[in-house]
């Protein structure tokens, strides 16, 4: 993703959201994950499809359960 993309993408989902807490973390290094953070915290990684002319982003978003409560 490009560094435009990451402000657009950020800024959608920090409006879909309504968390201004929510970043994206370029990678890296070359081949690594575009992180998905709350806070400092990484909670998942965003991807690029680029299929047929048709661009979207995927976000996956990792929960692990010793995070839960309850």
């Amino acid at each position: 993703m490009t560094p435009a993309e990451i402000q657009a993408v950020q800024a959608e989902l920090r409006r879909l959201t309504g968390s201004p807490k929510l970043t994206i973390r370029a990678p890296v290094r070359r081949g690594m994950p575009v992180e998905l953070m709350a806070g400092e915290e990484v909670i998942g990684t965003i991807d690029r499809d680029d299929d047929d002319g048709d661009l979207a982003y995927h976000v996956t978003i990792t929960i692990l359960s010793e995070d839960l409560k309850g």
